[in-house]
C-alpha cells in the first residue's frame, strides 16, 4: 500500500489533471467532449469498483462507514446519470442552456465534495501519523 503522503500527492496530481481537462474541454468539439465524458464515466466506474474492493480490506467499522458513503455516492451517480440521459433527449436551445447550467452546478458540487474529501484525507493522514507517533512513544 502506498504511503499516505504518496496518496495525497497522487490526489493532487489527479485534481490538477482534471482542472486541465476542464480548461481544454471548452475548445473541443461536441464529439470530442462526448468521447471524453464516456471515458471519464468508465474511469469513474473503474475507480469506484477498485474502491469497493479496497473497502473490504479495512476494519469492520471503517468498512461499514465507507460502504455507506459508497452506497450514497452510487445512488447520487445513478441519479445524475439518469438526469443526464433524460436531458440528452432534449434538443431545443432553452433546454440545452438549462442543461449546461445544471451540469455546471453538478461540477461545482463535485469539486466541493472533492475539496471536503481532501480536507478529510489530510485530517486522517495527520491523525494516523499522530497515532503512529503515540504508538512509537509507548513502545519505547
Amino acid at each position: 500500500m502506498a504511503r499516505l503522503s504518496e496518496q495525497l500527492a497522487y490526489l493532487s496530481r489527479r485534481a490538477k489533471a482534471a482542472e486541465g481537462a476542464a480548461d481544454a474541454a471548452e475548445a473541443e468539439t461536441r464529439e470530442e467532449l462526448a468521447a471524453k465524458v464516456e471515458q471519464a464515466r468508465a474511469n469513474a466506474e473503474q475507480h469506484a469498483s477498485e474502491l469497493r474492493e479496497k473497502a473490504s480490506d479495512v476494519t469492520q467499522e471503517a468498512s461499514s462507514r465507507w460502504r455507506e458513503i459508497q452506497d450514497r455516492w452510487k445512488d447520487h451517480v445513478s441519479k445524475v446519470r439518469a438526469e443526464v440521459q433524460q436531458k440528452q433527449a432534449e434538443r431545443d436551445a432553452q433546454r440545452a442552456e438549462r442543461r449546461a447550467e445544471y451540469a455546471e452546478d453538478d461540477a461545482v458540487c463535485a469539486i466541493s465534495f472533492a475539496i471536503a474529501a481532501v480536507e478529510e484525507a489530510e485530517y486522517a493522514v495527520l491523525d494516523a501519523t499522530l497515532a503512529r507517533a503515540d504508538a512509537a512513544a509507548v513502545s519505547t
